[in-house]
């Protein structure tokens, strides 16, 4: 299982950045675009996409991963 990706604000857009990373890995005019860009990654990595508002804090999540269904417990 890869990275989570994280879409987060960024200086005059939204950037994809992979967790425990500094820098981004790809910055978009548009947080649609970079919505678009982790989805792809995440599906990719068999992660976890979190996609952040403008304050900073997680509006939304999506798993690609390999999780159980029904789920244990």
């Amino acid at each position: 299982m890869g990275k989570n990706q994280h879409v987060v604000p960024h200086e005059g857009g939204w950037a994809v950045r992979g967790a425990g990373n500094e820098r981004a890995t790809s910055v978009h005019e548009t947080q649609a675009a970079a919505n678009e860009a982790a989805r792809g990654i995440a599906q990719n990595q068999h992660s976890e996409l979190l996609i952040h508002g403008r304050n900073g804090q997680i509006r939304e999540r999506d798993s690609f991963g390999g999780d159980p269904f029904p789920p244990r417990g």
